[in-house]
């Protein structure tokens, strides 16, 4: 039986408090290394001297982050806490700044006599190669200072604002105030009458709040067009494609492979109507339950069962599992205060920290092994710098839905019946979110940025492109009267960075397409998928994807992945007939 003090991760190893002797020497140390950095820039260091004072920068702002994070995400009424992570703040503002120095002076080398005659530029040559690139799509140094000092002012505001705004936003569902994140929850309710009526109140209270909100997603999206422009990117969709390590041939053989997998998740979207006894899924039907639960699953169950399906794949993961266990990398229960969710960080050269909010439910054993994917993957990591680490969103999510996979796979082999049922409707459920969904959120802002260079976009344009987004991927799989045209406005995403949504569905088709190449190739795939994880920042995904044989700039690997959904499709159809 796990001890509340088991159940609890160990910070201490890291640092032995916010206001230990340790912790201010790390400050001290970052602040002395951001010092160094902006030196050696000032001075016009060589290229060598560059690279070692960035590297070092970046691993302690790392390590102080994560630990400093740690302690606010698992409890938010820590105000030591949150005053050390505001403290943090502009040494990590001033590292981002600085890190447009290092682009901008890469920019003005000769890289390719670099890269002959400097041992540690060849160590880099992806990273610095990206620089130079991003060099290109600089301002001069006066402007990018203007721009980074305007955006506070500018997107980081209209940002906050949104947060700010959703965050207080309540509406009433059967009598009962509460704020909107509770009404939202309520759509994996069991009841279809809590459901609807928690769908409706929502749909009552997005266009309160509408005129903010588009305010905030037409300032968003302009200042990134001007900005791009100004940079010399052709488009925001561009910028983001350079920063996902894809160029457009794959996103677009991708998106076609998607497009012809929408009958198939309309066959499952179906089926889950006929499992729940309705003609036509509403939308506040997607994360209806399934199938039953199954077993009840306690923290040392989880534990086992977790490691014992890691060792089928190899020593190394079996053994990054127990390791975790025993240093105590995981924070498991919820509790008041503690964020929502999951997430793993780095914590050291190949260590990690997980926060969990553990039920007893297989949803829960595969939370932990998703989150213990990314463990796997800083531990592939950590014999690389900071700039050789650099993962884009594409390709972090590969390690953490491969694991999730192998947990899968080995679960339902052994299930049946509704519990099969359960834990297929799961993984069915977020793979239509990720295929589906996710291609109506990027159709949407695709959309959005086209019209926004001529003009603003009133919150009733915004709802109909996000309605024929709707459309144009559930297809008849939803009711068309009971879509949802205020998404737009419930996801955070599109407050952020520009094109939040194509990688997703990229790290879950490479991920379940590699799980494919395991399955013929066995244990001679292991070493070949380690070192692809060790190298996630040394080259682009289709550089690495053909290190297997894999051609991601045509639709068959594409297809070969949502195969691997379909059969899981075909099943969950046969178990609800």
């Amino acid at each position: 039986m796990s001890t509340a003090t088991d159940l609890r991760w160990d910070l201490d190893s890291l640092f032995p408090g916010l206001d230990s002797a340790e912790y201010e020497a790390a400050v001290a140390s970052l602040k002395g290394k951001l010092d160094a950095l902006e030196g050696a820039l000032g001075k016009g260091a060589e290229l060598d001297e560059l690279i070692e004072a960035y590297n070092v920068a970046q691993f302690e702002a790392s390590n102080l982050g994560t630990y400093t994070y740690c302690h606010v995400s698992s409890d938010s009424s820590n105000a030591r806490a949150q005053a050390r992570l505001s403290e943090l703040d502009p040494d990590f503002a001033r590292l981002r700044k600085l890190s447009k120095s290092l682009a901008a002076r890469v920019g003005d080398l000769d890289l390719g006599t670099e890269l002959d005659s400097v041992a540690s530029a060849r160590d880099h040559e992806f990273a610095l190669l990206k620089m130079k690139i991003t060099s290109e799509h600089l301002m001069n140094p006066a402007e990018e200072a203007l721009a980074s000092d305007m955006e506070l002012t500018g997107s980081v505001a209209w940002t906050k604002l949104y947060r700010n705004v959703t965050s207080r936003l309540e509406a009433e569902v059967e009598g009962e105030k509460m704020p909107i994140s509770a009404v939202r929850a309520l759509a994996y309710d069991p009841s279809r009458q809590k459901r609807r009526a928690a769908y409706e109140a929502e749909l009552k209270a997005w266009p309160t709040v509408e005129i903010p909100l588009a305010a905030a997603m037409n300032s968003i999206k302009g200042e990134t067009i001007a900005l791009g422009e100004r940079r010399g990117w052709p488009s925001p969709l561009d910028q983001a494609l350079f920063n996902s390590n894809i160029d457009a041939a794959t996103l677009e053989a991708m998106m076609t492979a998607a497009h012809e997998s929408f009958p198939d998740f309309r066959r499952y979207l179906k089926a889950k109507a006929r499992k729940l006894g309705v003609e036509k899924l509403a939308f506040y039907d997607l994360f209806a339950p399934v199938g039953e639960g199954g077993r009840v699953w306690a923290v040392e169950e989880a534990k086992s069962f977790v490691s014992k399906q890691f060792y089928t794949f190899s020593e190394r993961m079996g053994g990054l599992a127990e390791r975790s266990y025993d240093e105590r990398w995981t924070d498991w229960e919820p509790r008041p205060g503690k964020v929502d969710g999951a997430y793993c960080a780095p914590a050291g050269r190949d260590g990690s920290r997980v926060l969990m909010n553990f039920k007893p439910s297989f949803g829960s054993v595969s939370t932990l092994a998703h989150e213990l994917g990314h463990a796997y993957h800083n531990l592939c990591l950590g014999s690389r710098t900071p700039l050789q680490r650099g993962t884009p969103m594409t390709l972090a999510e590969t390690a953490s839905i491969f694991c999730e996979t192998v947990i899968r796979q080995a679960s339902l082999a052994t299930m049946e019946g509704e519990e099969a049922l359960g834990v297929l409707e799961a993984s069915l459920q977020g793979s239509c979110q990720v295929v589906v969904d996710i291609t109506s959120r990027y159709l949407f802002e695709k959309g959005v940025f086209e019209d926004r260079k001529a003009r603003e976009l009133t919150p009733e344009e915004m709802c109909a492109k996000m309605r024929d987004a709707q459309l144009a991927t559930y297809g008849d799989g939803l009711d068309p009267e009971a879509l949802h045209p205020y998404m737009w406005a419930a996801k955070g995403h599109y407050y952020g960075r520009a094109f939040y949504n194509f990688p997703y569905m990229f790290g879950l088709l490479f991920a379940l397409g590699l799980y494919a190449v395991y399955l013929e190739e066995g244990e001679a795939f292991v070493p070949r998928y380690d070192e692809l994880l060790s190298s996630t920042g040394l080259a682009d995904a289709a550089t690495l994807a053909d290190k297997f044989g894999i051609d991601i700039r045509t639709p068959d690997f594409w297809r070969a992945s949502l195969a691997t959904i379909r059969g899981d499709i075909d099943r969950f159809e046969s178990l609800v007939s």
